[in-house]
């Protein structure tokens, strides 16, 4: 159900795309906090259709069609907005990871440790290249923030893991 909500975000936010657009406008912003490629994308289009919440408002070469969103996508977007309860349970693949980390001999935790700070750091640092979340206006800010925060907290926490492994030495 989510995709099916980030491709109506993205339309009504951004105005007529093509699925093209839709897949290349996920890659710069929606990647971040949602995965999705070209092959989920485009069959998730044709349902929207299908069920009446986008529209092809026109068709070009090749078959490249230019969906909008429909006012009943606008209303289904807006009710779940609204009304949709999040699950604050999520799939991590760190998660588990650090949940399995104590089977482990403690210097081979410590390197899965310092992998996985490693890939903080990074998110991190791609993560810093947007506008500063505090002077954006547009799209994305509270996504940004929420991002950031999650990642320097991830940090936060593999540095206190690594400490406390590294002092079993």
């Amino acid at each position: 159900m989510s995709l099916r909500m980030a491709l109506l975000g993205l339309l009504e936010a951004k105005g007529p795309a093509s699925g093209y657009d839709l897949a290349k406008s996920f890659e710069r912003s929606l990647n971040h906090v949602w995965q999705a490629g070209h092959t989920q994308i485009y069959p998730e289009l044709v349902k929207m259709d299908s069920d009446g919440l986008i529209a092809v408002q026109s068709e070009g070469a090749r078959g490249r069609k230019i969906y909008v969103i429909t006012e009943d996508g606008k209303g289904r977007l807006h009710a779940w907005l609204r009304d949709h309860e999040p699950a604050i349970t999520i799939r991590s693949d760190i998660a588990l990871q650090a949940f399995l980390l104590p089977l482990l001999e403690t210097a081979q935790a410590i390197d899965v440790l310092e992998r996985i700070r490693r890939s903080f750091e990074e998110r991190l640092s791609v993560l810093e290249c947007f506008p500063d979340p505090e002077s954006k206006s547009d799209f994305g800010r509270f996504a940004l923030k929420l991002g950031l925060a999650q990642t320097r907290t991830g940090l936060a926490w593999a540095d206190e893991c690594l400490a406390e492994l590294r002092s079993r030495l």
